[in-house]
């Protein structure tokens, strides 16, 4: 490489034996939630393309939202990088793979730094994704109200975790050029990490948020002049150099894999419901269906009159209850669906999903509108969160993911609940145990009738690939036997 501050110099580590260097890497993490760590890593991610490399983002975490922003800005696809869910090898085969044909990997982190499932390891952090990879961590601070007290925050950060490089800092939300140098001066002084950037208060266009995080990314709304004036911003008040260099600073243990996954021929069809209501996929999971023969045909419940020809649904979560009298209004849609699930083929529905296949949803104001009926029970938005959290799921049954005794990692996220109890329903059975990763409570969930699977939690399936040969290998010899 030879862009823009990115040519190979005795500092950056050796290649390794087959010729490949390490991928420049930088990982963007906060203090906390909220100090604008999203904004950073989108800013610097339009920077970086301006400048003509080839950026490959990662979402530390299970959001689907933030993702959708790196994706438009990078022109690449944006992988999610959790710990807890996938674990650390599957993690390094991912990164491996997806900085292929990269010239520099962009990771966004989550909530604080050290902030994962557990409160006395870094299992499920940024932290952990950095220690993994070895990459160095650039940390965005709220300096508000904020001099000399940058320091020792910053220190503690920095000294924490041995496993941990905090390379730099960007101080975002300053009130003026002088108090960014103030900032500069007091980690100078205490021998911190230094200052890449001080961003002033309200430097960025505001991004629209919902719930704990953002709607979605549509290129319609977030245009590639909004993306210049992120790139421009942080080109104004950080030094883009400093921080393509802060990517080169630690060596990265994980390098590009030159071996592309193996393909396997067309065997089935699935159809998966992409839309404005339902969107919430991660990105290596379709992959990973794709690569075992299972060809992915979308369709949107809100504006087909009918289902493409296929094997097999998948409904992922979203905001049916956004989109709740335009879903119920396509009757058609929804005809076509139940008529699906009475022909007796695979279903499988995520959330959202599983509000789309049951009676009805109620709004937070009290309004009901019909859905597919497939499953026998109704849903009722709530303007509270009812839950939040990473969720361990033992199979009680054999399903098309696998036998009774396996188990899959996920997480559940929702504001909407069942309005009546499914266990105990007629030909209807609860195959998944959860038990949640922090409380230890454990529930029975997963409703399986006939074909249909439908559940509130959102599964990590390409980290168990027999989880997605299993799925793939029902769904054939469904379609043979037929």
């Amino acid at each position: 490489m030879d862009v823009d501050g990115m040519t190979h110099n005795p500092a950056t580590p050796p290649p390794d034996e087959q010729g490949r260097l390490p991928m420049p890497t930088l990982l963007i993490a906060g203090v906390s939630s909220g100090v604008g760590k999203t904004s950073v890593t989108l800013a610097l991610t339009a920077a970086l393309v301006k400048r003509g490399l080839r950026v490959q983002t990662f979402k530390v975490g299970p959001d689907f939202l933030d993702p959708t922003y790196l994706k438009i800005a990078s022109g690449r696809p944006c992988y999610n990088l959790d710990g807890w869910m996938m674990g650390r090898d599957y993690i390094e085969k991912l990164f491996a793979e997806k900085t292929v044909g990269a010239d520099i990997a962009v990771i966004e982190g989550v909530m604080g730094l050290f902030d994962g499932s557990d409160v006395d390891t870094m299992q499920g952090s940024s932290a952990e994704i950095a220690a993994w990879l070895g990459c160095p961590v650039v940390l965005v601070v709220n300096a508000h109200g904020m001099a000399r007290s940058i320091a020792p925050l910053t220190l503690g950060f920095a000294r924490f975790e041995k496993e941990t490089h905090v390379t730099g800092v960007i101080a975002n939300r300053c009130g003026s050029q002088r108090h960014g140098e103030l900032l500069k001066d007091a980690l100078e002084h205490a021998g911190a990490p230094k200052l890449l950037g001080a961003l002033q208060r309200e430097a960025f266009p505001a991004l629209p948020s919902r719930h704990l995080g953002l709607v979605t990314a549509r290129k319609r709304s977030l245009t590639r002049e909004i993306l210049r004036v992120f790139g421009d911003t942080l080109e104004r008040y950080c030094e883009v150099d400093g921080i393509i260099e802060a990517a080169r600073s630690a060596p990265c243990r994980v390098v590009g894999s030159s071996a592309p996954p193996v393909q396997r021929k067309r065997r089935v069809s699935l159809g998966v419901a992409y839309d404005a209501a339902f969107h919430f996929y991660y990105a290596d999971t379709l992959e990973a269906l794709e690569a075992q023969g299972c060809a992915i045909e979308r369709f949107s419940p809100l504006k087909d009159d009918a289902l493409p020809t296929v094997d097999a649904l998948y409904f992922g979560g979203g905001y049916p209850e956004e989109f709740a009298a335009e879903l119920a209004a396509n009757t058609a849609l929804l005809q076509s669906v139940r008529d699906f699930a009475a022909k007796g083929k695979p279903i499988y529905a995520e959330c959202g999903g599983l509000m789309y296949l049951c009676k009805g949803l109620e709004t937070v104001a009290g309004d009901f509108f019909s859905m597919a009926g497939v499953l026998p029970a109704a849903t009722k938005m709530f303007d509270k969160r009812k839950t939040l959290g990473y969720v361990e799921v033992t199979l009680t049954h054999d399903t098309f993911f696998g036998p009774a005794g396996m188990t899959l990692r996920g997480h559940e996220f929702h504001y909407s609940g069942l309005t009546e109890e499914l266990r105990g329903r007629a030909g209807l059975r609860s195959v998944y145990a959860l038990e949640y990763r922090r409380s230890h409570t454990k529930v029975d969930e997963g409703f399986l009738m006939g074909s249909t699977l439908a559940g509130y939690v959102h599964l990590h399936l390409a980290s168990n690939p027999a989880a997605v040969r299993n799925f793939v290998n029902s769904i054939s010899a469904g379609e043979n036997a037929s």
